[in-house]
């Protein structure tokens, strides 16, 4: 496995919370009070088992490339979608900071725009892995031309 998120190791846990936002709030809404709690998460918890994380919208596009069930031209989610995704050390240290003081009141103005409730579930990773280099891509297409007949015949 290769790090996409640095410092992450491959025995910790990824946390997602798919965030429905409430029609009476925005997108503005919920890029102010995600920023306050991440920030807060930052500041106390970095040295507690927070490795990084990130926060995504629903951009509206559907890849009709990489998707089998229909041929959809538009999420009816988009910008009403999004995903907070953090990386953690350990699942018992993700839930201790979910215990934090200062945390818990920066949550709640959060679950307050959630049209969804929250469920937040635990992943371990499988794999992860960046973009080769321009030098890394051709090595690698260079080994499976050479390669490719072999393990087919295999």
């Amino acid at each position: 496995m290769s790090s996409l998120i640095s410092g992450f190791n491959p025995d910790g846990i990824v946390t997602i919370n798919r965030v429905l936002i409430k029609p009476e709030y925005s997108v503005d809404d919920l890029q102010e009070r995600v920023a306050m709690l991440c920030e807060n998460v930052k500041t106390y918890h970095s040295e507690t088992g927070f490795v990084g994380g990130f926060v995504c919208l629903n951009s509206g596009m559907i890849s009709n490339e990489g998707s089998t069930a229909g041929q959809a031209v538009a999420s009816p989610l988009k910008d009403k979608e999004a995903l907070i995704v953090t990386f953690w050390r350990s699942f018992e240290e993700h839930e201790q900071s979910h215990r934090s003081s200062t945390f818990q009141p920066l949550f709640e103005q959060v679950l307050e725009l959630c049209e969804n409730g929250n469920e937040e579930i635990a992943y371990s990773m499988l794999w992860s892995g960046a973009a080769y280099s321009r030098e890394e891509a051709n090595t690698a297409k260079a080994a499976k031309e050479k390669y490719a007949d072999l393990r087919l015949a295999a």
